[in-house]
């Protein structure tokens, strides 16, 4: 009802049959196999699932469904029904026995992962239409057999989008809205559901509903989850709620920063909480100002790198580490590179590049010096804390970087070009900085390589 009254629809997700880790703890008879399971603490796709040969699953299911539909008033309902690979399944004896008996196999006489699962899909699809409700399901439920009244929420692209329309169903996009992967706010106003290249007939567009923003919660815990979410978002809404042709980036930030300022106001912590946690890990208020400067240019390795990078994370990992107070997109980075386009328009004419830059140079070169002598100020607060320690290079890199853009800057003045020694070698350090550390990058350093690379 709070949502309601806000212009906000709630709309549960149950994920089944995969993703199954929670569900049998608590019902070992669900299962597709003989293990006993906890509940998972590693994250990752598990490939455990829920058994769909067995009576028993949707006699249970038909409960737990019964009652939560009617605990949420919205006309949709989410059983998720994504990332499972049919692996349990084909292991074992019985399922696939099952899978065989219903003629649940390939044209090559192999059991059928997709087939077994449009099985499990059309009985839930019968117990959630009964209670009156609108099933959603993400794109891997798409295939034949399934009734069009499922609606497909495609993860994976546009393809599963344009699928589940030519087919008959209504559909949302979310591939390009994962906010959790910390692309920019540009990367998802960009992303257009109906596009005006879109392969589907007037009848077709018609069943696409819109999108949804996705934000998983590996990296996001209730200290700095606000951060991740906001104000990126409102981009994302604006993009769900205005016509393709709204495409204005630069504007769309400007009202973007206005709208951060209004969630301020409300109450929200996604610019607080992460200088709160920038206080604790620098100790003492004279480190915070040169912690704050490199941490300002940092964010979040993009896309799972996370997963990857000599640090394993687990659902009790605490989440405090300088990659946690890192924004999930630079505004400072931005706001440089911003500046570097217009030193760059500046300096395509070469009758006016002498006089047009000069006013350029000021700026770029106060915030490079910041930068080349903040290394100095803040390697002591590194070195001297085991969790900061690590981001140690990131500092070292950034100075080096901001060296070489000072110096192009510096000829750039004397209207002198780099000579092919000097750039193929800036070339090569830029190269040598770019790996991550602690998982964050430098966000700042594709527009310091546009400036050093400026012909």
């Amino acid at each position: 009802r709070y949502a309601a009254r806000r212009g906000i629809r709630v709309v549960p997700e149950l994920d089944m049959p995969g993703h199954a880790t929670a569900w049998l703890p608590a019902y070992p008879r669900l299962a597709s196999d003989d293990s006993t399971y906890g509940v998972a603490r590693r994250w990752g796709v598990l490939n455990i699932a829920l058994d769909p040969t067995k009576e028993s699953t949707y006699g249970l299911l038909d409960t737990l469904l019964t009652e939560m539909t009617a605990l949420f008033p919205d006309p949709y309902f989410h059983i998720g029904g994504d990332e499972n690979d049919g692996r349990q399944w084909k292991r074992n004896p019985r399922i696939v026995a099952f899978m065989k008996q219903k003629g649940f196999v390939t044209d090559k006489g192999l059991p059928d992962k997709h087939a077994l699962q449009t099985y499990f899909n059309r009985r839930i699809l019968a117990i959630v239409t009964r209670q009156g409700k609108k099933m959603i399901g993400w794109d891997e439920i798409l295939g034949p057999g399934l009734p069009t009244d499922a609606v497909i929420q495609s993860w994976r692209g546009r393809k599963g989008l344009y699928d589940a329309a030519k087919a008959g169903h209504q559909t949302l996009l979310s591939n390009g809205y994962y906010i959790d992967l910390n692309y920019s706010a540009a990367a998802h106003y960009a992303v257009d559901p109906l596009p005006q290249d879109a392969p589907l007939t007037e009848a077709q567009k018609k069943l696409v509903l819109g999108g949804e923003a996705t934000m998983w919660a590996e990296f996001a815990d209730s200290v700095i989850v606000d951060s991740r979410i906001w104000p990126r978002a409102a981009a994302v809404a604006e993009r769900l709620w205005s016509p393709a042709t709204v495409r204005n980036v630069p504007d769309m930030y400007r009202r973007l920063a206005l709208v951060s300022q209004d969630l301020d106001r409300l109450g929200l912590r996604h610019r607080q909480a992460p200088e709160q946690l920038l206080r604790q890990l620098a100790g003492t208020p004279a480190a915070l100002p040169p912690l704050r400067t490199l941490a300002s240019v940092l964010e979040p390795v993009k896309e799972y790198k996370r997963h990857f990078q000599g640090f394993k994370y687990t659902t009790q990992t605490p989440l405090n580490r300088l990659v946690d107070a890192a924004p999930a997109e630079s505004d400072v980075a931005r706001e440089f590179g911003w500046r570097v386009d217009s030193l760059l328009a500046a300096a395509a004419s070469p009758a006016a590049r002498a006089a047009v830059t000069r006013k350029h140079l000021k700026p770029l070169r106060q915030q490079l010096q910041l930068w080349q002598q903040n290394d100095a100020r803040v390697q002591p607060v590194l070195q001297a804390s085991p969790t900061l320690r690590e981001y140690a290079p990131l500092s070292a890199n950034l100075k080096s970087a901001a060296t070489l853009a000072l110096e192009r800057l510096q000829l750039l003045e004397k209207n002198q070009p780099p000579t092919p020694a000097w750039l193929t070698a800036a070339r090569q350090q830029l190269d040598a900085v770019k790996a991550p550390a602690g998982q964050t990058e430098l966000a700042v350093l594709p527009h310091l390589r546009r400036l050093v690379e400026l012909k």
